[in-house]
């Protein structure tokens, strides 16, 4: 049932324009599916407490728990494997410093046990951890010079910018700004890992753009690609494809690895 209520609500234009709008409020797919597992939530609790030894159990203290009975662990495909991706490229390049930009926190935090990380974001992590050095800051105007970092990520980030979804300015042309300043600050002979939705050419307010990966390409000219992968609709990873692989993609992620031609003969400063 919940199978054949999903796919309708993914076909229907007008379905999932209404889910995405009250999804910040509800999900009812997930209500629905939260009240049917209820009954196996009040067997299990009248089960549990009849076993030896078992400790009583107040009213007071239940947590229901009754999404996770899945027959498989449950992932956000986009952020599993690009996370994993750029980890590989990143430790195998053995930068003396990696800078990150709005990736996710966690994806900061397991990089730094194995190399050096500074982690910038608009809204500034305030954590203090060996090895990562949070610092705040605006995508469109970073604080680095030209051309001095040898190793920079920034992962399923420059879609968001300039929607004012995280407080920012709005500007239709963010995500070009955020992918030139990107450009700007990578220094010769350095490596850019970049992630954003690609597919189907849209802005999908105030959440995120998708653009066409050939597009996303085009933002950074001055950069040659070295690879480019990513995951499909339907959550699979595919790598070392080419740029027109997810066109006809709704909501796919593309995983660029850019470089500038060159040697900086020097090391990666903060």
């Amino acid at each position: 049932m919940f199978s054949r209520l999903k796919s309708f609500a993914k076909h229907s234009k007008v379905v999932r324009a209404t889910l995405n709008s009250v999804g910040q409020i509800a999900d009812p797919f997930r209500a629905v599916r939260g009240i049917c597992a209820y009954p196996r939530f009040f067997a299990d609790w009248r089960r549990y407490s009849r076993l030896p030894n078992a400790r009583p159990i107040r009213i007071a203290d239940a947590y229901p728990q009754v999404h996770d009975r899945t027959a498989t662990t449950q992932i956000d495909a986009h952020y599993f494997y690009v996370n994993g991706w750029a980890t590989r490229r990143i430790v195998s390049t053995n930068p003396r410093l990696h800078v990150d930009v709005g990736s996710q926190a966690i994806f900061a935090n397991l990089l730094a046990g194995t190399i050096p990380v500074a982690f910038l974001d608009y809204r500034p992590l305030r954590a203090k951890l060996p090895g990562l050095l949070c610092l705040a800051g605006d995508l469109v105007q970073l604080p680095f010079g030209d051309r001095t970092l040898l190793s920079v990520s920034c992962l399923h980030v420059i879609e968001h910018i300039g929607l004012g979804r995280y407080g920012d300015a709005l500007d239709p042309a963010g995500t070009r700004k955020a992918a030139a300043e990107l450009a700007r600050v990578l220094a010769p002979g350095g490596n850019l890992f970049l992630a954003a939705p690609v597919g189907r050419p849209r802005e999908c307010f105030n959440a995120h753009r998708i653009h066409l990966a050939e597009e996303i390409r085009e933002m950074t000219p001055e950069l040659e690609l070295a690879e480019f992968s990513g995951v499909h609709d339907d959550g699979r990873y595919a790598e070392k494809v080419g740029l027109s692989a997810f066109d006809s993609s709704e909501y796919a992620c593309g995983f660029f690895w850019f470089r500038r031609r060159g040697s900086s003969g020097f090391g990666n400063p903060a």
